[in-house]
């Protein structure tokens, strides 16, 4: 069961409907990746059943509120255009304010892997902490978090590769035992291509580590095409996903929209059409 963490003294229990674009983003946020897959769909179901877990917020300069949790809702609240959203204001510093977004994202389970290393990271400077103490603060254990904050060597190209790619956590571990960087981008990029689950990656860097000779990709392989194929797939679905979404939002708005979908040997087609509103 997720606990409350959030401080709850009698006065903060009142729900207050507070104007949308008066709440400034919290600086302390982790998560750096909003999909607008999922905050369309978070926004179709505001518009219809409102917005069910209040955001929390905390008062700064007497006048102005901060945000400490709830931006996915107030994105999609803004996108909708809300004016007013329900709030709790919570008496916290900018200190706590900080903790309290990193533990309650960490809590939720769907940042991605380095927004999750990035999050603890933060939470272990905002403090001094060991990683011991940031593990009980965390109810998890001291190899979790080390593990995590191991992730954080990679370059930024590189976590691009890995998210983009949709390669796992294990997947960032296990490329870090090669520390050449030229020699690590280019077994990253080869174990993308080629689709290679962790176990396949294991192998791929021993034997980069044990040879003598620099070890040549498999890029003409069946492997690797079959690899590029079901990646291509793939996003091809993310992306019609989203777009569907985005019609049904249009569509339960009151717009007339429709969508054409064509595949050819060469090539992928969608057709979109919103019709011209009356002048």
């Amino acid at each position: 069961m997720k606990t409350n963490i959030f401080p709850a003294a009698p006065d903060e229990c009142r729900v207050r409907m507070l104007p949308a674009l008066s709440i400034a983003p919290n600086p302390s946020q982790p998560r750096r990746f909003f999909a607008d897959e999922t905050i369309l769909s978070l926004a179709d179901s505001i518009r219809r059943h409102g917005i069910l877990q209040p955001l929390s917020v905390r008062l700064i300069d007497g006048m102005k509120y901060e945000l400490i949790a709830g931006e996915r809702r107030l994105r999609a609240a803004k996108l909708i255009g809300m004016k007013d959203v329900p709030c709790l204001v919570i008496a916290a510093d900018e200190r706590r304010s900080a903790e309290l977004a990193i533990i309650e994202n960490l809590q939720r389970e769907d940042l991605n892997i380095f927004e999750q290393a990035g999050a603890i990271a933060s939470l272990i400077d905002i403090y001094g902490l060991t990683q011991e103490q940031a593990a009980k603060r965390l109810s998890s254990s001291q190899s979790y978090v080390a593990n995590k904050l191991r992730i954080l060597k990679l370059t930024s190209e590189e976590r691009e590769i890995i998210l983009k790619h949709g390669l796992s956590e294990r997947h960032a571990r296990t490329l870090l035992r090669i520390d050449d960087p030229e020699r690590r981008l280019a077994a990253l990029e080869h174990i993308a291509e080629a689709s290679l689950n962790v176990s396949q990656s294991e192998e791929y860097v021993d034997r980069i580590l044990t040879s003598p000779e620099p070890v040549q990709p498999e890029s003409a392989s069946k492997t690797s095409e079959k690899g590029r194929e079901r990646l291509i797939l793939k996003d091809i679905r993310i992306f019609y996903n989203t777009v569907d979404r985005a019609v049904e939002t249009m569509e339960r708005a009151g717009v007339a929209v429709t969508s054409e979908r064509h595949e050819s040997d060469d090539f992928y087609e969608l057709l979109i059409k919103v019709r011209k509103t009356a002048c």
